[in-house]
């Protein structure tokens, strides 16, 4: 029986090449010029610690970082920027988390998602995997149609196809 695997993780070398060229980006630019920059990466931990001298600056460098990130194929909605800036002495400090595997609320929400549509799939869930089945091919491929279209909210990646 035909099947493939949903999952939602970032490649740790495409975060840290982003990560890489941010830094370097930053070093080039002159609005960054004679300013506090530092970009720690925490791949343990899957965050971003973002240091820089005001609010303004840290917009710019956080709006640099995903659209680095995007250019290496790292989804913007693989980042969480939720949690506000902070000031910490002369500078402000900001930490982006990186999400990285699917919560088990994210993966009732695909499961879901799948059953609603009616297709002749099965979905079940692994850990922080979603395995789906089914008797066509074609199924498959209409079930990672409907997942692209859906607005989820976080970054979806299809592999494991088997025939």
């Amino acid at each position: 029986m035909p099947s493939f695997d949903i999952v939602s993780k970032v490649d740790a070398q495409f975060l840290d090449n982003a990560v890489n060229v941010t830094k370097k980006e930053i070093t080039n630019r002159f609005d960054f010029k004679d300013s506090v920059v530092n970009i720690d990466l925490n791949k343990k931990e899957n965050k971003i610690m973002l240091e820089t001298d005001d609010d303004m600056k840290m917009r710019q460098l956080v709006e640099i970082l995903i659209n680095r990130a995007n250019k290496q194929g790292i989804s913007p909605q693989a980042f969480d920027t939720s949690k506000d800036s902070y000031q910490s002495g002369k500078t402000v400090k900001q930490e982006v988390v990186v999400k990285n595997g699917l919560k088990q609320d994210d993966a009732k929400k695909v499961t879901k998602l799948i059953k609603d549509a009616g297709l002749k799939v099965q979905a079940q869930i692994n850990d922080d995997v979603v395995r789906v089945t089914g008797k066509k091919i074609d199924d498959l491929q209409e079930v990672i149609q409907l997942c692209r279209n859906a607005d989820l909210g976080f970054p979806l990646q299809y592999e494991n196809m088997r025939s």
